[in-house]
């Protein structure tokens, strides 16, 4: 955000509902660009449950793990691109204008989503979402931060982040309960539409950011905007501190105008805090967080939950701890500071996929035996390969048949004793569940089943207070102030490549590896996480920016085999810059 970090405390909430009560105008402009978070959250949480339905519509998504990940991470390309483009469009036409664009470009998505008649318009419309949301995601709350009283600052644009939780929450709540409604995933997409109309007619009546007026030298609309913000006895002091700081903004902006990114190389400060920054970017992501956000519901069916509404029940507890989790972050991060939070939150990662390691590595070598007099009870129908073949064959050997496809119509009475091993098609699912059989195509019925839900409801506990929000916090605090937008840019650009290719890799990984031995490689991959965090990261809390250049210089010191050798005096990266 411009300016730095902005934090919110127990006071500042309190302030902040003080001040909220005598000036309503205050929450209507947080209210209506936190509406950009609630998308962001929405569409990032209903894409897992939409997928079992798709799946069930469009049987070339359903028999490729390709088509699946490209149908889920191509919102994360267009994010990628629209966070580009919103960046440029933020600084030429305004923040509330780019909030309209989002929004249009968001509802066409949802619009083009809802209705695709084949999965190649079903991925336009992704590609589209993914511009609007890439555009918001940062646009939110950098409005609600210029448009704010400086007092409850911190307070409104930390709701963005719980809002965005929160969009994912409601998301598998939306999902529940249409589970039954005709149509069911093209409702699911297309509900994502009604809030970014919302946003647009309630950003339409709402003025432009007055900072953004005032640095555009449109300083008389910037002065009629904060009269409505603030009280009268305060509107002359914020009127001179917001010309004091937009002037010191325009300096910085300058120097940074003159940055390259060889330059940023060159010096070791910045170049220390590009690793521990872009690094820990890189392990939210590789730790397998969103394989969690975008893939529950499928998880679950693979932990042996063959009903849809089950799944999305099971997965709507992850997302509500999600939630709450990043309310939990708010009261902890300044109070704790960020290396112990950090540590603490890679301790329970790595706890919690050696759960889910456990459980899909048992799931998969005790489930239900094939029944050849089972079979046989569905003639016509049997597996061929089954058919063809000697010997034993249990439920995950049969669902890996592929000429055709089969499914496993587990034993009415308790489905984990031998079932039959038949042809995966739309007559034998019914027929299947027609009989009071539960019928199996993306995992197997397993006594620990639920054992998943408990590794994944950890795994989420453990995340969100830590790895979920404090790469954010220290990315917009670990670099000297004239680089935090260039080296800011670089980490988030990081983050959502390395985004994309966790959710574009997930079912591939289980397909060819197993689901057990993909949560290991997740797992050993947070045990370097949580080795990197000790060496590199350094804590952050509380320091200004002259603490910041002090810091640095001493943990290059430090690291000098990896980062070169510096002067033992104090150096000053704005000097350095100046060279």
């Amino acid at each position: 955000m411009e300016g730095g970090p902005v934090k919110a405390d127990a006071q500042q909430f309190t302030t902040c509902f003080r001040l909220l009560h005598r000036n309503p105008y205050i929450l209507k402009l947080a209210f209506s660009a936190g509406i950009g978070g609630l998308l962001f959250g929405y569409d990032t949480g209903v894409i897992s449950g939409a997928l079992l339905y798709i799946r069930d519509d469009f049987k070339s998504v359903d028999r490729s793990t390709t088509l699946q990940e490209i149908i889920v991470s191509m919102a994360i390309a267009g994010a990628i691109i629209g966070a580009a483009v919103g960046g440029w469009c933020n600084d030429r036409y305004g923040r509330r204008t780019t909030l309209l664009i989002a929004d249009v470009v968001f509802f066409l998505g949802a619009i083009l989503m809802a209705a695709a008649p084949i999965p190649a318009i079903l991925i336009v419309g992704r590609v589209c979402v993914g511009l609007g949301i890439g555009m918001a995601s940062f646009t939110s709350p950098l409005y609600i931060s210029e448009a704010s009283p400086s007092k409850i600052r911190g307070a409104l644009v930390s709701t963005n982040g719980f809002l965005i939780t929160g969009g994912q929450f409601l998301s598998y709540i939306i999902n529940l309960g249409l589970s039954k409604a005709p149509g069911t995933w093209r409702w699911m997409l297309g509900v994502a539409g009604l809030p970014a109309l919302l946003q647009f007619f309630l950003m339409f009546y709402l003025p432009e950011s007055p900072r953004w007026l005032y640095r555009k030298k449109r300083e008389a609309e910037a002065i009629a905007i904060l009269k409505r913000i603030y009280p009268p006895e305060e509107v002359e002091e914020e009127i001179q501190e917001l010309k004091e700081t937009v002037e010191q903004e325009i300096r910085l902006q300058g120097a940074s105008n003159s940055i390259t990114y060889s330059q940023l190389w060159k010096v070791k400060e910045v170049r220390y805090a590009l690793v521990a920054g872009c690094g820990l970017q890189l392990f939210q992501q590789f730790v397998g967080i969103n394989t969690v956000m975008y893939y529950s519901p499928t998880i679950v069916q693979l932990a042996g939950f063959a009903s849809n509404t089950v799944a999305l029940l099971l997965s709507l507890v992850t997302s509500g701890l999600n939630a709450f989790g990043s309310i939990v972050s708010i009261s902890l991060v300044d109070k704790y500071g960020r290396r112990k939070l950090l540590i603490f939150s890679l301790a329970g990662v790595i706890g919690s996929l050696a759960i889910l390691t456990a459980v899909f590595h048992v799931t998969t070598e005790s489930s239900p035996l094939v029944s050849r007099k089972a079979t046989q009870e569905f003639s016509g129908y049997q597996c061929p390969d089954y058919a063809s073949t000697s010997g034993t064959w249990d439920c995950m050997r049969c669902l890996k048949a592929t000429h055709p496809e089969c499914g496993f119509c587990a034993s009415a009475g308790n489905q984990l004793l031998p079932g039959a091993c038949v042809i995966s098609n739309s007559t034998m699912k019914h027929t299947c569940q027609g009989n009071s059989r539960p019928w199996f195509t993306r995992g197997c019925p397993s006594r620990f089943g639920w054992l998943a839900v408990v590794g994944l409801a950890l795994y989420i506990i453990f995340f969100s207070p830590g790895m979920g929000t404090i790469p954010w916090v220290t990315n917009s605090e670990i670099y000297p102030l004239q680089y935090r937008g260039v080296c800011g840019g670089i980490a988030a650009t990081v983050n959502w490549i390395c985004n994309l290719i966790v959710s574009q890799t997930f079912l591939t990984m289980t397909e060819n590896i197993g689901t057990s031995k993909t949560f290991m490689v997740f797992g050993i991959i947070s045990v370097f996480a949580l080795f990197f965090v000790i060496l590199i990261v350094p804590e952050t809390k509380g320091l200004s920016l002259e603490d910041v250049e002090s810091m640095l210089h001493e943990r290059v010191k430090r690291f000098s085999f990896l980062f070169g050798k510096t002067d033992d005096r104090k150096t000053s990266v704005t000097k350095e810059m100046s060279t």
